[in-house]
């Protein structure tokens, strides 16, 4: 497995667990992340470093001097450094692709992943989108319908691991189709709804609940609510071998 090791230097406790939850998306991708463990005995391959605390970013360059690796900054400047950085807040996806541009192109995989499908249901085309930018880089497998007729249509011929659900849809809404996708049987476990809405009334979560969704989302969505919500019904896939 090609996974490079990052040595996490600073951040807040919130940060460190959103970064651990992306490390273990990425063991879907032939190139992955995981978080440097010293007790391993091995070098780590990235610096991810917390450029607002300069004390930090002294350090890292004192260590790259004997062994040099890629380094990523997230802060308000690159520190007068040659290295590229992120800004608070900060944005996932962007930094996962800064990772991944730092580091050595992956030898080529004589494995594969396994692949979770996912639909995204919502009649917007700017939605389908943002949830297309946003589950890309994790490597899932994505459809996509614009109505709750061809939702329905696609969970009955098929088996999703997660479906995200747009509330408000043309004809059927997303709480008969919730209904409809927790009726049908699918070998393994049952798909997980995600309802996404810009409704946020308590009796709008208490309709999404009794037809049986499992998370809800508010739009816009909030991208590290939905890594929560990725992590939570879309968990890590191990390797399986050709």
């Amino acid at each position: 497995m090609n996974s490079t090791s990052v040595a996490v230097i600073g951040f807040s406790a919130q940060e460190r667990n959103v970064l651990k939850g992306v490390f273990e998306l990425t063991s879907r991708r032939p190139a992955s992340f995981a978080q440097f463990d010293p007790d391993l005995g091995e070098e780590p391959g990235l610096f991810l470093v917390d450029a607002s605390n300069k004390d930090f970013v002294n350090e890292t360059l004192s260590a790259v001097v004997e062994h040099p690796v890629p380094v990523v900054l997230v802060g308000d400047s690159s520190c007068g450094t040659p290295y590229p950085f992120v800004k608070r807040p900060i944005k996932w996806v962007q930094l996962l692709k800064l990772l991944e541009s730092s580091v050595a192109p992956a030898a080529p995989s004589q494995s594969r992943l396994e692949v979770d499908s996912v639909l995204v249901v919502d009649d917007s085309l700017p939605v389908r989108k943002f949830m297309e930018l946003k589950l890309a880089p994790y490597s899932f497998g994505v459809e996509f319908a614009d109505s709750g007729e061809k939702a329905i249509r696609l969970t009955a011929e098929r088996r999703y691991t997660c479906v995200f659900l747009d509330v408000m849809l043309p004809g059927v809404d997303g709480y008969q189709v919730c209904k409809a996708i927790k009726k049908t049987k699918h070998e393994g476990k049952p798909t997980a709804v995600v309802m996404l809405t810009g409704r946020t009334s308590p009796f709008d979560k208490i309709r999404a609940t009794m037809a049986g969704c499992d998370a809800y989302l508010t739009k816009p969505v909030d991208e590290e609510k939905l890594l929560e919500v990725i992590l939570k019904f879309l968990p890590k896939r191990e390797r399986a071998e050709i």
